[in-house]
């Protein structure tokens, strides 16, 4: 299995729009950072974890052609405002994509994407997808997968286990029980987007004592703002624990 970081940056992406802090105008490519999004590839399928609006560019930079499945964590703008990009892959691959997510984020789909799943004139096309609700555990491209609730501010969502990796991003709360089911992981990728502690994503205090707690070998945080300078806050890190960067291999066997 190989996990490719498509972005690993905020809902604003970095550099952030009329920003000239130290990080948003770093010559270091590991500070830009596209909207935060994974590609999972299991011999030579591909599943998507969110549809992001900087889709196109991030296929384009990574070379990503094909996708068989995307799997949605919730429906903020910066996880789903991609998703007519999906169409391309329509066209390349001649066939449609299944799109997993939780009950709320696929009424969410159908109402902000509407015109997929009513008729409409021909000509520009649009996505072919089909919804189906995520199971709690399911077998998607050769991985067990597991849709795990956990807590954005308020709003539960859903992070994913692909055997003994994770991605549980935009998360301030994880429960007890999905916490047993994030024990014995290879690779876990941890939502961090600002140092100080947030109210809908965890701080950096709040993510290393999730680490120390499961105690994954490795550990990626992503969702990251311009507050995080990759290569001085990497040395301030416990050695098991990085910050992912945009085109990031990660590789884990089943």
């Amino acid at each position: 299995m190989e996990i490719t970081f498509l972005g690993s940056g905020t809902s604003h992406g970095v550099p952030m729009i009329g920003c000239t802090c130290p990080v948003c105008t770093s010559p270091d490519p590991r500070n830009k950072r596209f909207r935060p999004s994974i590609r999972v590839e299991n011999g030579g399928r591909y599943i998507l974890v969110d549809t992001t609006p900087d889709l196109r560019m991030q296929a384009l930079t990574f070379g990503v052609t094909r996708v068989d499945a995307v799997l949605i964590t919730h429906t903020h703008a910066d996880h789903i405002f991609g998703m007519d990009e999906l169409r391309r892959f329509n066209a390349l691959m001649h066939c449609e994509i299944p799109v997993y997510g939780d009950e709320r984020s696929l009424a969410d789909i159908r109402r902000i994407y509407e015109y997929v799943f009513v008729p409409t004139q021909k000509g520009g096309g649009k996505p072919k997808i089909r919804l189906h609700e995520a199971p709690e555990r399911f077998e998607l491209c050769g991985l067990e997968v597991q849709a795990l609730p956990v807590f954005h501010g308020v709003l539960p969502i859903l992070a994913y286990r692909f055997d003994d990796c994770a991605y549980v991003t935009d998360v301030s709360r994880i429960p007890d029980a999905s916490m047993e089911r994030l024990r014995g992981l290879d690779i876990l990728i941890l939502d961090t987007v600002h140092p100080k502690p947030h109210a809908t994503h965890f701080g950096i205090r709040e993510a290393l004592a999730v680490v120390k707690e499961l105690r994954p070998r490795r550990t990626f945080f992503t969702h990251l703002s311009h507050h995080y300078e990759h290569e001085q806050t990497n040395a301030l890190l416990p050695e098991n624990v990085r910050l992912a960067h945009d085109g990031l291999v990660l590789r884990s066997d089943p």
